[in-house]
């Protein structure tokens, strides 16, 4: 990983959607051009089983490293295994709004960057629930990722070469 050259942080929502892999792409760019670091952030929650049964510690456990594989896989397959800038992953309990707001938070946080539509978007939305929930609360500048510009448009070779 390469030496981050500012205490800025460019917070990125992952959750394995096309969109967020553009959101990905286009956040380690900007990074690049900044010095900023990258923080690639994926929510999880446990599942509800509707009848008042809980989800086990081991479960949940569980669940939560799945999400952090799940994380890195996307993170490799975007930028490499080794990525010209500092990214940091982490996964985190919650829907994926609030966790995406929560690491916004930090005093250090420049932007923050989601697709325009994730994994549970519908069809034809200009907007999911999720960037548009963060676009009106987020306490930092929030960049919507839309399409296929030059930024995220995929070359032969990850970023990092």
């Amino acid at each position: 990983m390469a030496h981050n050259q500012s205490s800025e942080r460019i917070v990125v929502g992952v959750d394995g959607s096309e969109q967020a892999r553009q959101a990905l792409r286009w956040a380690a760019r900007h990074a690049e051009l900044t010095g900023a670091a990258v923080e690639a952030v994926m929510a999880w929650e446990p599942p509800f089983s509707g009848w008042g049964g809980d989800v086990s510690v081991a479960e949940d456990r569980e669940l939560g490293l799945l999400a952090e594989k799940v994380l890195a896989e996307n993170i490799d397959k975007v930028l490499g295994a080794e990525p010209r800038v500092d990214v940091r992953a982490r996964a985190a309990e919650g829907t994926p709004a609030q966790v995406l707001l929560a690491a916004a938070a930090d005093e250090d946080v420049a932007l923050l960057v989601v697709g325009s539509r994730g994994i549970g978007g519908f069809a034809g939305a200009l907007l999911g629930s999720v960037g548009q929930h963060c676009a009106q609360h987020a306490p930092c500048p929030v960049v919507i990722i839309r399409g296929r510009g030059p930024l995220t448009r995929r070359s032969d070779d990850p970023i990092t070469r």
